[in-house]
């Protein structure tokens, strides 16, 4: 029996242009799932955060250059009169001292308390669960209702905190009149919101830190707080970056805290604590009514917060990289520099 080979197909002559392949639409579809669905799982942030925050702040530009009355809505074109004229007055530079000196009496505090407290509950404690979800409780509590029971232990005459003070001989602090018992005052209200927040953070950073380097230290014989130190602290640092962040953005921006601080909510008699919040809520709402100079603060604000942010964010980022051991940028830089000179 004879067996036929199949004929020889004939090559392309050397150097001849190769057909294209014909691609199919299932395989495009497959190409563009691949490159698009990223993209696809991601945007429902971007366009929520478009609408919600970014078209917001690119209308509050808008306004800002117009004389926009509360009442009288659109006027005329006046550029940048409307900063000219919030930076002209004092009562912005008050507000704006004011929530610097309430940002510093809440925030530092905060995030200091809050890494403490997280390395006590990431300790073997029992009913830890139960420690763990009663830090969190204050944050649960309304604002409204903390600035009532902040407000009646805070009281000039008949307050819970001065009733304490006069029983060790103490005189009477004016937490409504004085502005540094005042700012006090307040920023224990924002403590006491916003440690236990801070606090599950920390403890949920420590949680992933591996407990192969707790085992290493105590054979190496360091303690607690060494331990702390050494290993906790440089393993958590972008969580620390992230909360100093957030308290920063936060403690500029207050205004629940000192709004319900009083019954009149205006941030004193002298405005004494009003702040930057406070102020733009009086200029657009307020006495002024003028939805343009209100726009120009919250800019300024911005600008402000950004800033403060920015510089936030590089000291953090430099006190931690030096507590690590691990070179800057700037020194890899230099070394990368000496290195392609040797070469």
């Amino acid at each position: 029996m004879s067996v036929k080979s199949p004929a020889p197909t004939r090559s392309a002559p050397q150097g001849a242009p190769r057909a294209p392949r014909r691609v199919g639409f299932s395989q495009r579809l497959s190409r563009w799932d691949v490159k698009l669905s990223p993209y696809l799982y991601i945007s429902p942030f971007f366009i929520i955060f478009a609408i919600t925050g970014l078209f917001p702040l690119i209308y509050t530009a808008f306004v800002s250059v117009y004389d926009w009355k509360l009442l009288g809505g659109q006027g005329d074109f006046i550029g940048l009169q409307n900063y000219t004229d919030v930076l002209g007055q004092a009562t912005f530079w008050k507000s704006l001292r004011n929530t610097f000196s309430i940002f510093a009496l809440s925030s530092v505090p905060q995030v200091l308390v809050a890494i403490v407290l997280a390395a006590l509950l990431d300790q073997n404690l029992r009913a830890k669960t139960f420690w763990r979800m009663g830090v969190l409780l204050p944050y649960v509590v309304a604002p409204v209702a903390v600035g009532l029971i902040f407000g009646r232990m805070f009281a000039d005459q008949s307050g819970l905190i001065n009733s304490w003070l006069g029983a060790f001989g103490v005189d009477p602090i004016r937490w409504h009149v004085d502005p540094l018992a005042s700012h006090v005052a307040i920023a224990s209200m924002v403590n006491f919101r916003w440690t236990g927040y801070n606090t599950l953070i920390f403890l949920a950073a420590m949680q992933a830190v591996p407990r192969e380097l707790y085992e290493a230290a105590i054979i190496d014989g360091a303690g607690r707080v060494r331990q702390f130190f050494s290993v906790t602290v440089p393993q958590i640092r972008a969580t620390v970056i992230f909360v100093i962040l957030t308290s920063t953005i936060g403690g500029l921006q207050i205004f629940d805290e000192p709004r319900v601080f009083d019954a009149q909510g205006r941030g004193g008699a002298s405005q004494q604590w009003m702040t930057t919040t406070l102020y733009l809520y009086d200029v657009g709402w307020g006495t002024q009514r003028n939805l343009g100079r209100a726009a120009a603060v919250a800019w300024l604000l911005f600008i402000v917060v950004v800033i403060i942010g920015l510089a936030n964010f590089a000291i953090t980022n430099r006190i931690s990289s030096a507590g690590t051991g691990r070179p800057s940028r700037r020194q890899r830089r230099a070394a990368a520099r000496s290195s392609r000179r040797s070469a």
